[in-house]
């Protein structure tokens, strides 16, 4: 087994230098498990900002060489749980396929202020071999 920490180019610098986005962990027949850190974006409103994690999380995917249809577990810290409708609604359009396990919480703030939200997820790489 193999594990790799990396910040791929393709994707959104991460918003400290204190962390890295993804950790690849190799197993020996090509496939891996993709570890993500948690996802905030910009936006004034939840959906903007879950359309803008959504987004990043993909471009840290496919520098990967995985997809959206590839992640098995999600995480979302929410500061507000009354607004799950509207978040769901956003990952609806972005995972569209056989649901992951998941978990929601709420937060009573994020490491950034103006953060609604925070998603990380664990994704399966298929293997090549």
């Amino acid at each position: 087994m193999q594990i790799t920490l990396d910040d791929p180019a393709s994707a959104p610098r991460p918003l400290s230098p204190y962390y890295s986005q993804v950790a690849r962990v190799e197993h020996g027949d090509g496939s891996a498990l993709l570890f993500l850190s948690g996802q905030i974006a910009e936006g004034a409103t939840l959906a903007e900002q879950s359309r803008g994690v959504f987004e990043t999380i993909a471009a840290l995917l496919k520098a990967h060489g995985a997809t959206l249809a590839d992640i098995i577990n999600i995480r979302t810290y929410l500061t507000d749980i009354t607004a799950l409708a509207e978040y769901g609604a956003v990952r609806g359009e972005f995972l569209t396929g056989t649901p992951p396990t998941s978990m929601t919480f709420e937060v009573s703030r994020l490491f950034r202020a103006e953060a609604l939200i925070e998603v990380e997820v664990v994704a399966a790489v298929p293997g090549t071999e």
